[in-house]
């Protein structure tokens, strides 16, 4: 974290993020992108579906956040919904308000596995891992978010505001058969340790 010596209203934060992605991983990321756009859409791009996601994400944090589980039944699988009415329900306010992720302070994003499978009635499915790091000023206790961690940050003069890094991870899943609507469905959903 930085900020330059500017006016108040210019002043801006900073944050330089340091992550060195597994090679293997990221060349396997490439050749399945590829694929997915060679054989089932030719507009696909990881770059266009990772900015997507992350939208998606910001959206569906906040709703889950406000519980608004209704507005997520398009968005998310029935099975994996059900399983978080049941969880986020019982959270304490400030674990909720922990959930939910401001675009703005989405500080890193991550493709991790892809993968391509059919069932056994030959449907054919596409899954991709995301994962999120972002910015909350939800009062949670560091103890009890082991690995999260902790930032001051300085608005203006005075103001002093602590912020915790927390991590998110998304499972998006599309139907590729034929006739299906197009659409990406949530598949899982895991918030670092605030939905065990």
């Amino acid at each position: 974290y930085s900020a330059e010596e500017q006016p108040q209203s210019l002043q801006k934060t900073k944050i330089i993020i340091l992550g060195f992605s597994n090679p293997i991983n990221w060349v396997r990321t490439r050749i399945y992108a590829f694929l997915i756009w060679a054989y089932f859409d030719q507009e696909f791009s990881i770059a266009d579906f990772s900015e997507g996601a992350k939208q998606a994400f910001a959206h569906v944090s906040k709703l889950l956040s406000q519980c608004k589980f209704d507005l997520l039944e398009e968005l998310v699988a029935k099975e994996v919904l059900h399983v978080l009415k049941e969880k986020v329900t019982s959270l304490p306010d400030n674990h909720k308000n922990a959930l939910a992720a401001d675009i703005d302070e989405i500080v890193y994003t991550l493709t991790g596995d892809i993968s391509i499978y059919y069932d056994e009635k030959g449907r054919k499915f596409i899954n991709i891992l995301m994962g999120f790091w972002y910015l909350t000023s939800a009062n949670i206790p560091s103890e009890t978010l082991s690995g999260a961690s902790v930032f001051q940050v300085k608005l203006g003069d005075q103001n002093v505001e602590t912020k915790q890094l927390l991590s998110a991870s998304y499972e998006f899943q599309r139907e590729f058969t034929q006739g299906i609507k197009p659409d990406w469905t949530i598949a899982q959903i895991e918030h670092s340790k605030l939905l065990e």
